[in-house]
């Protein structure tokens, strides 16, 4: 089956070009494969402006989000697996969307959550209010 990611990361981008938004893409610049100017990785980080104006050559697939720009003037070709991107949201007022991290280090799933224990059921609390 395909996964949903790559179908939410073009809808998100659309609509935020459709609302004249500039999409800013957070990166895990950690992740394998992920290809961007290191300079400007913080905190293991990247946030890149896909606004159509800044890049060139967009190319957003089930696998991977590609294209080129200019980081200090200097042509540049990012390559981005979609299991590495982490959000796409509008500058302007921060809406848009993060994804869950479905890869855990050396792209093996991440461990399922610990199971709780049920809790208590309460009574309701319920009174009069004249």
């Amino acid at each position: 089956m395909i996964p949903l990611k790559p179908y939410l990361i073009r809808a998100v981008y659309e609509w935020l070009i459709d609302n004249d938004f500039t999409p800013y893409l957070l990166v895990d610049a950690e992740a394998p494969s992920v290809d961007v100017p290191r300079q400007y990785v913080q905190e293991g980080r990247i946030v890149l402006n896909l606004r159509p104006q800044a890049v060139q050559h967009l190319d957003m697939n089930n696998h991977e989000v590609t294209f080129s720009a200019r980081f200090s003037g200097a042509p540049t070709s990012v390559y981005i697996p979609v299991s590495a991107v982490m959000a796409l949201y509008a500058r302007e007022n921060g809406q848009g969307m993060v994804f869950d991290q479905e890869e855990g280090p050396g792209g093996e799933p991440p461990p399922p959550p610990e199971p709780q224990e049920p809790a208590q059921k309460k009574r309701p609390a319920l009174r009069v209010v004249k």
